[in-house]
């Protein structure tokens, strides 16, 4: 393989697994929030101890995120070395921004949460839950703001010819605000509230098929379940939105979303299917003009397809950009059926009497996981060729002076370590969820022994 092919499978795969860490964090957090808020309301210590049980699994998770996240920012010195020039005004500008307002305001914080119980009052350690939470949000804004100005870039310009050529800014707002910025980051907040949401989903039910902890287990499942349908339903509109962005700004990227060829036709929507690149056509289960329908809210209006252009600025991977998309857009409504129907058995009052559904939460922690990744390999691959849309192509952002067989040699490094660390993080994770709540109410009250066994 080429250098082009292994660093782009490297940055791919670095950020895959750096993006398993800060959605589970925004999620984690969301969900502190409300039971330390519940504590502060009601008093009842059983939330306090929820609250330090789950600020532990953040800490962990923090770690391993902030661990992961600066590998990348090295990839883009020693084999992005063109399109860091290209882009540095640009990105440099949000990396430095998420790291000034977001990253120290989450750091620094967290100290205080995890050391402040007993130090400082109840409503300043509520406070600096928080201040953590409201930072991990301002830090998945700054990097999708920088991500997004590579798809629908606004509010620079070219300074430089040729190879010397780079983008500056003129409008900072502009470049913050632009025209995929707003959409995407509510995109990806709901995404890791779903994502932190089913955390804490798959460790109460864990509890509850264990029959331990079980009145903190419930209490728990319930909060994370109110997050979990508000998210689950909030992504239905606010990922349709996303998908009109891309429609108005990126047409060949929403043509390879739904494997739509026609230079100029009403466009139908796939259920599930396959994409013949070669053939340039897409087999499968299909709604007649459901994508025009839902683009244009009529089955008359044509959506420009894949050989309306030039085939050197069609994504590459046709097929990939259309099972990531549909991936993605299956598990979300799994999610919305899971969450409505555990949500209609609590109104009944049969929440935890079905051992079956308990083991599906128990697991369905993968599901907002593969959701989010299959959401950014749609995004990303479905942007190619261009690494700045319209502007940079990938091929040229490479770095001059790296060889294939260095990019490979470190590929394998960092799979060797990515995979240590992945064991570790599983390994501190069950250790935390094995030990259970610091609680002496939770752990010997008679009254939910007597619960355990009815159970």
């Amino acid at each position: 393989m080429d250098v082009e092919i292994l660093s782009r499978i490297q940055f791919a795969f670095t950020i895959s697994f750096h993006y398993i860490y800060p959605p589970l964090s925004i999620g984690l957090g969301l969900c502190m929030v409300a039971m330390e808020g519940l504590y502060l309301k009601t008093g009842n210590k059983m939330y306090e101890d929820m609250t330090k049980f789950f600020t532990k699994i953040f800490a962990l998770i923090f770690g391993l995120g902030v661990a992961t996240g600066i590998v990348m920012e090295f990839e883009f010195g020693t084999n992005w070395a063109t399109y860091s020039k290209y882009v540095g005004d640009v990105f440099g500008s949000a990396l430095a921004a998420e790291g000034i307002f977001a990253f120290a305001l989450e750091s620094g914080f967290l100290g205080v949460v995890l050391f402040g119980w007993g130090r400082v009052r109840p409503k300043v350690h509520f406070f600096a839950t928080v201040m953590v939470f409201l930072g991990s949000m301002f830090s998945a804004i700054w990097i999708v703001v920088a991500n997004s100005w590579q798809q629908t870039p606004s509010g620079f310009k070219i300074a430089g010819q040729g190879m010397e050529a780079r983008a500056e800014i003129t409008d900072f707002w502009a470049m913050v605000f632009n025209p995929s910025s707003v959409e995407r980051v509510l995109h990806v907040w709901v995404g890791a509230f779903l994502a932190g949401a089913f955390l804490v989903l798959s460790i109460s039910a864990y509890y509850l098929l264990k029959k331990k902890y079980i009145e903190f287990a419930q209490s728990a499942f319930k909060i994370a379940l109110v997050i979990a349908t508000i998210s689950s339903l909030s992504q239905l509109f606010l990922g349709h939105r996303s998908a009109e962005v891309v429609a108005e700004h990126q047409p060949a990227k929403l043509a390879a979303m739904e494997g739509h060829f026609d230079s100029l036709a009403v466009a139908d929507m796939y259920l599930v299917g396959y994409v013949n690149k070669e053939k340039e056509k897409t087999y499968g289960l299909k709604i007649p003009g459901g994508l025009t329908f839902l683009t244009h809210q009529d089955f008359t209006t044509p959506i420009r397809g894949l050989k309306s252009f030039p085939k050197e600025d069609r994504p590459g991977s046709v097929n990939i950009v259309f099972q990531s998309y549909h991936i993605m857009v299956a598990i979300g409504m799994i999610l919305i059926a899971l969450t409505l129907y555990a949500s209609w058995l609590w109104w009944k009052g049969k929440l935890f009497e079905k051992k079956w559904l308990l083991q599906i939460f128990m697991f369905s922690v993968l599901l907002p996981q593969l959701a989010n990744q299959m959401g950014w390999y749609a995004a990303e691959t479905g942007r190619q060729p261009w690494v700045v849309y319209g502007l940079l192509r990938t091929s040229d952002a490479l770095s001059k002076a790296v060889t294939a067989n260095q990019v490979l040699f470190s590929l394998i490094l960092f799979t060797l370590v990515y995979t240590l660390l992945l064991i570790l993080f599983l390994y501190l994770l069950n250790k935390k969820i094995q030990h259970g709540p610091d609680t002496d109410f939770v752990q010997h009250s008679p009254k939910l022994e007597e619960m355990a066994q009815q159970f």
